[in-house]
């Protein structure tokens, strides 16, 4: 599945209540100003009054509607909280919301075109431009991707779709993010350094490691010796050229990450990447 990367905790949090919110989460996203209050008194009955707030402050926080959950899945202290806003005395009056079934899907489409919510399809270009930004400067994880990706519809008034589309774009621009960070070093690196930057993958004859692992070990010997192999080691470092090389178009959060990746990696994992270095 697209979203098998996701922790359980992700998957079971998105677009939903998970626990009751803060004081200061019910004060931003369920106090009622005086537009919403007078939007909300104009609803027939109390149940839809109050119905009618928990959609309008759901959608602010969670970035979608209660058509399909319907209040039984909001936490009591954000019901009891509503009521108390608009001097409803009974709140268990809620679970009448939704008798009739298109009462809940009419409520969304009037709060959506009085905030201006959009579709993802509308905002889908931004999302992935702001997730391609943050590929390209950050750290950030496929998980961490995903959870500032859903805050960001959040934040811009966007509805959130299913699931598995907002992680399929996560995976497809962040593939294709370092993807563009592999081409940009490849293109500033001469073809003869790339060749043999590639043979450092390889177990030279007669010898039980490749010659980046060679590299990359360390000198434990404390002699005349081992200096001469440590000096050894740097001159073969430094004659590859690599130090010559603008990286200036990859960010140096990046290039950090890269590095971490070639002194940590298995020399296979590396070669896969050879298509693109050759």
């Amino acid at each position: 599945m697209q979203h098998e990367y996701l922790s359980d905790e992700q998957v079971s949090r998105y677009g939903r209540f998970v626990a009751d919110p803060t004081p200061e989460e019910l004060e931003r996203f369920f106090f009622l100003d005086e537009a919403a209050l007078a939007q909300a008194r104009m609803r027939r009955g109390v149940e839809n009054r109050l119905g009618w707030s928990l959609q309008w402050g759901t959608v602010r926080m969670l970035g979608t509607f209660l058509t399909d959950t319907g209040p039984a899945e909001v936490p009591e202290v954000v019901i009891r909280y509503l009521a108390e806003q608009l001097g409803i005395e009974d709140w268990t009056v809620v679970k009448r919301y939704g008798d009739r079934w298109q009462t809940p899907y009419d409520h969304a489409a009037q709060i959506r075109k009085l905030l201006g919510y959009r579709e993802f399809s509308e905002a889908e270009a931004e999302v992935m431009v702001f997730t391609a930004s943050r590929v390209a400067k950050t750290r950030d994880s496929k998980r961490e991707l995903f959870d500032r990706a859903v805050l960001w519809l959040i934040e811009n008034r966007v509805l959130l779709p299913g699931i598995t589309t907002v992680s399929r774009l996560v995976t497809e621009v962040r593939r294709e993010g370092l993807a563009a960070i592999n081409r940009a070093l490849v293109e500033v690196a001469p073809p003869h350094m790339r060749g043999e930057l590639v043979a450092t993958l390889t177990v030279p004859e007669g010898k039980k490691v490749s010659v980046l692992e060679w590299m990359r070990t360390a000198v434990t010997k404390l002699s005349g010796t081992g200096m001469g192999e440590a000096f050894d080691r740097a001159a073969y470092v430094l004659g590859l050229g690599t130090g010559e090389v603008d990286c200036s178009a990859v960010a140096p959060v990046k290039m950090a990450e890269l590095a971490r990746f070639g002194t940590t990696a298995k020399a296979f994992r590396i070669r896969q990447l050879q298509e693109s270095w050759c």
